[in-house]
């Protein structure tokens, strides 16, 4: 009912809009130049005295839309660039083109980094401590959200195989639900698996935010190790961004991304992608004959039993940059994906029938308008994910790691299912931003989400989910004020309402309810122009989710009893931008972190360890610190690293009992570092951009990137020997990427090829499952965009 509500409301705020539209409202737009005829990036344009503004793009372009007819001085600034300022006088219903030519300040290009910008590099200068990626300049690869958030310092992305794989995603330490994702500020909770970070291609983001350890309040989650937030672009109205790929493994990657818009503002927006794999790569495993008995205590074989695909479409249609909404879309997502599963939650089970399906449909509503009165800012967003998730496990009998099959009386691998569920999710958020003045501003923003799990198993009628209530629903409702003082101080407050109620049982009673507060600030100071100090404080909560609480229905089992964890998380750093001459520049950023986390939730091995189970550890105790370092000569040449270190340490000092009661029993693992989790990585890359290859409009980008991962505990490092005989480390991991890019006439042609791995070495992930070795990859890419 409370989705119903939402959605009511926002027809209705639109119909209101539509009947008091009536005043005709102009637009400027316009190119901002530097005196040479160079494009000067991420200028900002206002008009004074008002709140309208524009920042320019990557080719100098900006918009400013809705205006009230009337007199204005536009006024532009850039760094590195005096300001310029014109008298523009506004008539209703006539656009004016109003291009600036700006003189070079020799006085303010000695203090700073670079001339404008972008909207990544704006984001990295918020208080929090935040990294954003400019996808743009990945769109020539074959990568997906999370090949590239694993490039990020304090970030490790971490897949059980291949295309498709499970992935649990770590920032500074802390991972699995702790991190929350996004798509546009919307919380992605409800997307299903046809729709995650690692089969999502870089393509369809504009920018990729990665909040570390506190998040802001305008993210609206229950977020206690950080948040992704994937940031689509609506700059291109009219376009085509097309690609396709193909490479080892039998891997077929295909994007298109399209709009369409009219003058009077109507639009048609489409983003579509596929992904299929074999990810029949080889392994090095123990393997028995399961008929024979024979042992080979280091085979080397291929997986036979891992394909996946996945098929996605993201249609909207709506209305933008009018009176009433700047934009109002209804939209439809829908998609579908198969994996088989090859292995449990070790590699020595192994499957050879096991596989899931699963679909997305997902109608959507989306608006927006700043100064819906002046200073008011509104966005209302509301979906439903309708679609389905089945298990089939139907094999009566077992597989060794030859592909060879045993009969047995038992039927299924794990347990004879063919479970088909639906996880129905819906999510509600509306946001309020006030601004008092070009300084500051008061936001208000709630977060409603449902879920109602619905199961049926036809296989086992008597299976005890088929009639069991699985409902949970979650609120967050978040109060911030923030002042800015633009390149000098900043400081952001704010709180959060917590409410969670679940119901787990035949009758339809619920558990006992959940309710927290949590608070936070982020500060900014510049000591010079280029040089900023961060500090921020969360005291941060994260709710037990769906999957926690009832399981997977694949390797996790679920835990009604887990508790709630809170976290008190800390991150200082600082950020420093500088150049040695024209030619020679450096940029220079480091963050400390600090985070105590009691009733941590943490994820162990089953009694039998085909499959994983949470449980509240008492206390956990991380600090750390991530650094990166980049150069750039004369705009050709780039390079950078990054670094990572994290020390995780368990306090809990006394034994549970099986009933989770706490003992006078002191723990063997107290103090221990925490097993399973990298602590020691980085990465490093450098790349060459060479313009006018051949022919004049045609570029040559190579670059090359390193990954390296120290050795880590797989269990508890004070039980068992350190070495690989044992197993109880993970080894050590370096691997090598190399990526040639030839773009063809101003980049509406491109070709890309790829080396992953190129020393073949052996990759681990979690619990030690091997990833892919080599392989290569050809993408072909086309982009036409009608300004």
């Amino acid at each position: 009912m409370q989705i119903k509500k939402f959605l009511l409301l926002g027809i209705v705020c639109a119909n209101v809009f539509f009947a008091n539209a009536q005043a005709q409202l102009a637009g400027i737009s316009g190119k901002v130049k530097s005196s040479s005829g160079a494009a000067v990036p991420a200028a900002t344009i206002r008009l004074q005295n008002s709140s309208y503004g524009a920042v320019s793009d990557e080719n100098g372009n900006y918009s400013i839309s809705n205006v009230k007819p009337g007199s204005y001085t536009l006024s532009v600034t850039a760094i590195g660039f005096k300001t310029r300022k014109k008298t523009i006088k506004m008539e209703a219903g006539q656009p004016q083109n109003v291009d600036f030519s700006l003189e070079e300040d020799a006085h303010n290009m000695e203090t700073v980094n670079v001339v404008g910008r972008t909207k990544a590099q704006e984001v990295n200068r918020q208080a929090f401590n935040v990294t954003a990626i400019d996808a743009k300049k990945l769109y020539n690869t074959t990568l997906d959200i999370s090949g590239a958030l694993d490039r990020v310092g304090g970030v490790r992305v971490r897949e059980t195989g291949g295309v498709g794989s499970s992935f649990n995603l770590s920032i500074n330490g802390f991972s699995g639900n702790r991190i929350r994702y996004f798509i546009d500020g919307i919380p992605m909770d409800n997307f299903g698996s046809s729709f995650q970070i690692n089969n999502i291609p870089i393509n369809i983001a504009d920018r990729v935010e990665v909040y570390k350890g506190v998040v802001p309040m305008w993210l609206g989650s229950d977020a206690l190790g950080g948040a992704i937030n994937i940031v689509t672009s609506d700059y291109y109205r009219n376009y085509a961004d097309i690609s396709y790929s193909y490479g080892s493994f039998n891997t077929h990657r295909t994007v298109i991304n399209a709009a369409a818009t009219t003058k009077n503002g109507f639009t048609v927006q489409l983003n579509a992608f596929q992904n299929y794999s074999d990810n029949n790569y080889k392994v090095h495993i123990e393997a028995a004959d399961v008929n024979t008995g024979a042992y080979a205590p280091e085979a080397v074989l291929t997986r036979f039993h891992d394909t996946y695909h996945n098929e996605t479409l993201i249609a909207n249609v709506g209305l933008v940059d009018k009176s009433f909404a700047d934009k109002l879309l209804l939209g439809m997502t829908m998609g579908k994906n198969y994996k088989e599963m090859q292995t449990g939650a070790r590699m020595a089970v192994v499957y050879g029938g096991w596989h899931r399906r699963g679909s997305i449909m997902m109608p959507s509503l989306k608006y927006k308008k700043e100064n819906l009165i002046k200073g008011l800012d509104l966005t209302i967003n509301a979906n439903y994910n309708l679609g389905y998730e089945q298990n089939i496990d139907t094999v009566s009998g077992r597989f060794d790691w030859y592909g060879v099959f045993k009969p047995s009386g038992s039927s299924g691998e794990q347990g004879r299912t063919m479970t088909k569920y639906r996880n129905n999710n819906g999510l509600a958020t509306a946001m309020a931003s006030y601004r008092f003045n070009e300084n500051s501003s008061i936001s208000l923003n709630n977060v409603y989400n449902t879920f109602n799990r619905k199961v049926n198993d036809k296989e086992n009628p008597a299976n005890p989910d088929n009639n069991r209530v699985k409902k949970l629903s979650k609120n967050v409702i978040g109060l911030g004020y923030s002042y800015d003082l633009k390149d000098k101080y900043s400081i952001s407050v704010f709180g959060k309402l917590l409410t969670q109620r679940s119901v787990n049982s035949d009758n339809g009673g619920g558990q006992p309810g959940i309710d927290r507060i949590g608070y936070g600030a982020a500060v900014s100071y510049y000591l010079r122009p280029g040089f900023q100090l961060k500090a921020s404080y969360e005291l941060a909560n994260r709710l037990p989710e769906s999957n926690d609480i009832f399981g997977d229905l694949e390797n996790l089992i679920g835990n009604p009893g887990l508790r709630p964890e809170n976290s008190d998380n800390l991150n200082v750093g600082f950020s420093y931008g500088f150049a040695l001459n024209k030619d020679h520049r450096f940029s220079i950023a480091a963050n400390g972190i600090y985070r105590y986390a009691h009733d941590y939730i943490m994820m162990t091995f089953a009694p039998n360890q085909n499959k994983n189970i949470l449980d509240n550890k008492e206390a956990v105790k991380a600090w750390g610190g991530d650094a990166e370092i980049r150069y750039s000569y004369k705009g050709w040449l780039s390079a950078g690293a990054t670094f990572t270190y994290q020390m995780i340490k368990n306090l809990e000092e006394y034994v549970n009992d099986n009933n989770g009661n706490r003992t006078s029993t002191l723990s063997p693992v107290y103090l221990d570092q925490m097993p399973n989790i990298p602590y020691l990585f980085g990465n490093s890359d450098v790349s060459v951009a060479l313009k006018n290859v051949w022919r004049k409009g045609n570029n040559l980008n190579i670059g090359y990137n390193l990954m390296y991962v120290h050795e880590f505990w797989l269990y508890w490092p004070s039980r068992g020997q350190r070495d690989m005989t044992s197993k109880f480390v993970v080894p050590a991991q370096l691997s090598h990427d190399l990526n040639i890019v030839y773009s063809m006439a101003q980049g509406r042609y491109n070709i890309g090829l790829e080396a992953r791995n190129i020393t073949n070495e052996r990759m681990y992930d979690n619990f030690s499952l091997q990833k892919p070795g080599r392989a290569f990859y050809l993408n072909l890419r086309y982009f036409f965009n009608n300004k």
